[in-house]
């Protein structure tokens, strides 16, 4: 069982590209970019780690270690007497294998 296979066999390109969102940019983003080699993403609520593995794999042409996942519950907000609630979320950090890098803005130069 020591064979690997291309993650991205298993799903359907739609699925993948569906799959991650945006990317998270935030100064604790940049902090564990920097000293863990992770990029975070915010993904769909339904996404599985094959699957997110499988999506940066596919769209980024780089190789992934691991995946964690953490969902993050949406804050209640108020405007005046009316209290709301803003929506639950997922967000992935994704390890990538060593000397591997992702840059955003490159990325959106053709």
């Amino acid at each position: 069982m020591s064979t690997k296979q291309s993650s991205s066999q298993n799903f359907s390109k739609e699925r993948l590209m569906n799959v991650l969102l945006a990317p998270q940019i935030s100064e604790k983003a940049t902090y564990v970019a920097e000293k863990n080699e992770q990029v975070i993403f915010r993904v769909a609520t339904d996404a599985t780690k094959p699957e997110i593995k499988a999506a940066v794999e596919m769209m980024f042409k780089v190789n992934v270690d691991s995946v964690q996942v953490a969902c993050v519950k949406g804050k209640v907000k108020r405007s005046g007497r009316i209290l709301g609630r803003r929506n639950d979320w997922k967000k992935a950090y994704v390890c990538l294998a060593a000397g591997q890098e992702i840059n955003f803005a490159a990325s959106e130069q053709g």
